[in-house]
């Protein structure tokens, strides 16, 4: 596949069978994040992998327990949803990547969500599906979790993407708005 046909082909897969990633995929995914452009070429990323089903099913239900109160669930649906115990917030997924920045380098954040992207073009190009699950962060930076991943202080949980094989045939892409040029001067 080459790269415009990844970036077509790419969508936020949102159920999967509960087939792991393989370690010689993970491996692929994680070098590809890895040769994502940064700032002074700090690469300040770290990862941590989640496959255990327990994990993921407590991470996803602490989530969800956050979200609601914290007041994310304005809507009766979203309410509804997260208050749902067969809802996961992973979608199923077997294998979930936290990709994790230093604390102190303050471009981490944007570092690792260009690494996030280039891991999810390459889970595209592997045949897999991809969903960036950011409302996790909260849950996966609580100290007790951040222990149980071997988070270190200094770094936190930034992009947390859920990969793996896709339950479905995934969705044809969603409509997208030509871009809107705020300016251009020459």
């Amino acid at each position: 596949m080459d790269l415009k046909q990844a970036i077509r082909a790419r969508r936020a897969v949102r159920s999967y069978t509960r087939q792991v990633v393989q370690e010689q995929d993970l491996h692929r995914l994680l070098d590809a994040a890895v040769r994502a452009p940064n700032a002074r070429n700090e690469q300040p990323w770290s990862f941590a992998i989640v496959q255990n089903r327990d994990l993921l099913q407590r991470y996803s239900d602490l989530t969800k327990a956050r979200l609601c109160a914290d007041g994310a669930a304005e809507s009766p649906a979203r309410r509804a949803l997260l208050h749902n115990p067969r809802f996961d917030l992973f979608y199923g997924a077997g294998t979930l990547i936290v990709i994790c920045g230093r604390v102190d380098d303050e471009y981490a954040e944007a570092d690792c969500w260009l690494a996030a992207e280039n891991l999810m073009l390459t889970a595209c190009d592997l045949g897999l599906g991809s969903c960036p699950v950011g409302s996790a962060a909260a849950v996966l930076n609580s100290v007790q979790v951040k222990a149980e991943l071997d988070i270190p202080r200094d770094f936190a949980a930034i992009a947390p993407i859920v990969v793996g094989y896709p339950d479905a045939e995934v969705s044809l892409p969603t409509p997208r708005a030509a871009p809107r040029i705020l300016s251009f001067r020459r």
